[in-house]
């Protein structure tokens, strides 16, 4: 059991029944919005057009919701790394976005092949 869920576990204990089964009914709500993760058999991307003139933030936004079978915290790293290159080295956004579109591929084309 990892030191999270140790210290859940002690606070439930702490709790009244009353208040036990509030915690239980927010978890039971927490877990029902977590998006499937690369476990479950992934779809397919969701087809969203590229705008001409786009963001890089909004490029993630579109990516995330183009793939939403990704589970955007194993690429945290690389998203946030090519966003630094357009924001203090000045890289053109055009091609921030043309690697996150790959990076965001790239990772669904593995995402499958684990399934």
């Amino acid at each position: 059991m990892k030191a999270a869920e140790r210290h859940l576990l002690a606070s439930f204990r702490k709790l009244d029944d009353a208040d036990r089964k509030t915690l239980q009914k927010f978890a039971d709500f927490l877990a029902s919005q977590t998006r499937p993760q690369a476990k479950t058999a992934p779809g397919e991307p969701v087809a969203i057009p590229r705008p001409e003139k786009e963001s890089v933030i909004k490029a993630v936004k579109r990516l995330t919701a183009t793939y939403p079978m990704i589970d955007t915290k194993e690429i945290f790293h690389e998203t946030s790394s090519l966003m630094n290159q357009h924001i203090l080295n000045s890289k053109p956004a055009s091609e921030v976005i043309d690697e996150l579109e790959e990076l965001f591929r790239r990772t669904w084309e593995n995402t499958k092949k684990l399934a």
